[in-house]
């Protein structure tokens, strides 16, 4: 497995010797998922921290009532985790699944924390990496009490103009927390715009 874009991502926050590389690659495992299937489920222990090497992820939550909520997409370069789980061992509130299919670079809890160790500047890694999930969930929270919906679409157009390509409108509406039949009318009414 190619562990080029993993290595590549991890050389944009820190400098790793060739020997930490060869000792953080020996702490890494590598899966291949296929589209549709679940990565981590929401009441079980999200146990590996994902680093998306190719493909599409959903990150979302059931509610009592089986409707779906979608929190985040990630693609290639991304992370895709329930990380709250994933910190606290405890049973995660989202699920996680592919939208394609996907391969991952996987690190269990165990593996990472004796990274923490073994190479002490990847904890700077990850408190990048945890500072900037928080950043995107304090705006994103932001903008769904502050802007309408078709602000926040053209927001997440802006943001996201790959995954638009790449998700079924029904979980981008879902995103969006609108129906699809709503995110239809607004993107008719953005072509009629652009035509006028």
């Amino acid at each position: 497995m190619d562990a080029k874009p993993l290595l590549n991502y991890i050389a944009n926050y820190v400098d790793l010797t060739a020997e930490e590389e060869t000792l953080l690659l020996s702490k890494v495992s590598f899966q291949k998922y296929a589209k549709h299937q679940y990565i981590s489920r929401q009441g079980a222990i999200c146990s590996t921290a994902n680093f998306v090497i190719s493909g599409c992820t959903r990150t979302f939550f059931s509610n009592e009532k089986g409707h779906e909520h979608v929190v985040l997409f990630s693609i290639e370069d991304w992370w895709a985790s329930d990380l709250g789980s994933f910190i606290t061992q405890s049973a995660a509130d989202f699920s996680v699944q592919c939208i394609e299919d996907t391969t991952l670079a996987q690190f269990t809890y165990q593996n990472l924390e004796s990274l923490y160790t073994l190479i002490p500047k990847l904890e700077r890694l990850f408190r990048k990496i945890l500072e900037r999930a928080f950043v995107a969930s304090q705006k994103r929270i932001t903008r769904s009490f502050s802007l309408d919906a078709k602000s926040q679409y053209l927001i997440f157009k802006t943001i996201y103009p790959e995954i638009e390509q790449r998700v079924p409108q029904y979980m981008i509406a879902s995103y969006l927390g609108i129906t699809k039949e709503f995110l239809s009318k607004i993107k008719r009414e953005l072509l009629k715009a652009a035509k006028s």
